[in-house]
C-alpha cells in the first residue's frame, strides 16, 4: 500500500506523541474522527504501527551509562547465530541488537547505571554465551541526539 501525505502526517502525530487520541489526531490532518480512526486502524493492521509506547527518561531512572559493545563471534554458522540471539533476547539490559555486516558480527547498545554494574552484567551475563571470540565496548560520554522518530519525508 502506497501512504498518502494524510498517512505520513498520522504517523509523524503518533511518533511524536503515541497518547494523542484519534479526535486530537484528526484536528490536525483536517479530517474528521471516524475516518481518521479508520486511518490509524488500517495503518495499525499493516504493521506501520507496530505499538504505541512511553518513553522513560532513563537518567532520571538512574540508567546513566550507555555502552556500545561490538561482537565477534568465533564461529559463523547459522546456528552460533541464533544462539546468540537467542540470549541476547532475554537480557533487558540490551536494548538494541544489531546483526552487522563486516569485521563484527553484532553491535549491541547496553544501557545500565554505572560502570560497576556493566562489569557486573558482563561477568554474569555477556561473557558466559557461547561462541564469542572477542568483545569491544566503548562508554558513550553525552547524548548529543536520541530518537525514536523516523525520516517521514524519506518515504
Amino acid at each position: 500500500m502506497e501512504l498518502d501525505k494524510t498517512d505520513r502526517k498520522i504517523l509523524a502525530l503518533i511518533q511524536q506523541d503515541a497518547s494523542m487520541s484519534a479526535a486530537e489526531i484528526a484536528d490536525q490532518v483536517n479530517l474528521s474522527q471516524p475516518p481518521c480512526w479508520r486511518r490509524i486502524k488500517r495503518l495499525e493492521e499493516q504493521g506501520y504501527i507496530q505499538k504505541r509506547t512511553g518513553i522513560l527518561d532513563r537518567n532520571k531512572l538512574g540508567l546513566n551509562m550507555v555502552i556500545y559493545t561490538e561482537v565477534k563471534l568465533s564461529a559463523n554458522g547459522r546456528q552460533a547465530v541464533n544462539e546468540f540471539q537467542q540470549h541476547i533476547q532475554a537480557l533487558p539490559e540490551v536494548t538494541e541488537c544489531y546483526l552487522m555486516m563486516g569485521r563484527i558480527d553484532f553491535l549491541l547498545r547496553i544501557v545500565t547505571k554505572d560502570v560497576a554494574s556493566y562489569e557486573t552484567f558482563y561477568r554474569d551475563h555477556l561473557s558466559l554465551i557461547p561462541d564469542i571470540q572477542e568483545l569491544n565496548s566503548t562508554v558513550a560520554m553525552s547524548e548529543v541526539k536520541y530518537t525514536t522518530e523516523l525520516p517521514l519525508h524519506l518515504v
